[in-house]
């Protein structure tokens, strides 16, 4: 399949509303690079997450990345999403340059492109994610290896939002617990709590791409036994409770299942939310308390937070 890449040279300004036009014109994602990401203090407690090279940003401005599948209407897309951009003027968003170019890639090419970019990462006191391409010696014989092979999926493993689940299972999960993982992504989250000896986890995710890429981690990482990987929307027709529901999504998709969670979660059992922006922190909290849930902790890294709220 052929994919255009559209690259639009903006303003840090811009930034979100460009994303959000690129959203609505169908790019299941966008790529961020802002030169301000390469002086940024970075937390290195569990080692370095990841190495930048200074030849992939722009000297100023901020370069955003999307892609679209070339098809007859990708012109029309196209033009549409240059007038949106245009349109932002009238909001006194500055679009600095606005320069918009277009060129084509193979799946294949876009799917693996970023992989320069992903070395193991020590993220927690127990865990070490390392791609399925790389050599990695453990440092310690209690150290859990998770190997991963994100593909397409959303989930690289070394998002502030998922090391903090990450960690948040370390103190949650006990022996024989039972997980439900609602949008696994990658399955990271869901081979974690296996392999901190959950008896069985149900991994959920409403993009088939994704249950594809989960499946398969989760036979990496030889946890097929304790893992089981489904395509399903949030909770819906989920009715066995569990000892633990993780959930790392946006924030407004959290608080509209709260409910369904506060049921689900067995009785002094966790919740463990991530994927909240800081703006967002209260409005989920107040969420989660009008559901029934008392928050037991609060987690935060760079702009980020987590919550681990207890069925009282």
């Amino acid at each position: 399949m052929k994919w255009s890449e559209i690259s639009i040279h903006t303003t840090q300004e811009a930034v979100e509303a460009i994303s959000n036009i690129l959203h609505e014109a169908g790019a299941g994602g966008v790529v961020i690079e802002d030169p301000f990401d390469l002086t940024k203090e970075r937390d290195t407690t569990f080692g370095e997450i990841y190495e930048l090279n200074p030849d992939d940003y722009p000297d100023e401005g901020v370069i955003i990345k999307a892609y679209l599948p070339v098809n007859s209407f990708l012109g029309e897309t196209v033009e549409e999403i240059k007038q949106a951009i245009n349109n932002l003027m009238l909001y006194n968003i500055d679009i600095g340059k606005n320069k918009i170019t277009i060129s084509e890639v193979n799946e294949e090419e876009w799917a693996t492109a970023w992989k320069k970019y992903y070395n193991p990462v020590k993220i927690s006191e127990k865990f070490t994610i390392v791609p399925t391409w790389e050599d990695y010696e453990p440092v310690s014989t209690d150290e859990f290896i998770i190997e991963l092979d994100p593909g397409m999926a959303f989930g690289t493993g070394t998002h502030p939002t998922t090391v903090m689940c990450i960690q948040a299972l370390e103190k949650c999960v006990k022996p024989g617990d039972t997980v439900i993982d609602v949008g696994t992504g990658s399955g990271i989250l869901s081979i974690a709590a296996a392999m901190l000896g959950a008896a069985s986890v149900q991994a959920l995710d409403l993009d088939p791409v994704a249950v594809d890429s989960a499946k398969l981690n989760v036979k990496l990482n030889k946890v097929q036994d304790i893992v089981s990987v489904t395509q399903g929307n949030l909770l819906d027709n989920v009715k066995e409770p569990a000892d633990i529901i993780v959930a790392n999504l946006l924030a407004e998709i959290i608080m509209r299942f709260t409910d369904d969670a506060y049921h689900l979660v067995k009785e002094n059992g966790y919740f463990i939310t991530s994927g909240i922006i800081q703006a967002k922190k209260h409005e989920v909290k107040e969420k989660l308390i009008e559901s029934g849930f008392v928050i037991e902790e609060t987690l935060a890294m760079e702009d980020w937070i987590a919550l681990i709220a207890r069925k009282a």
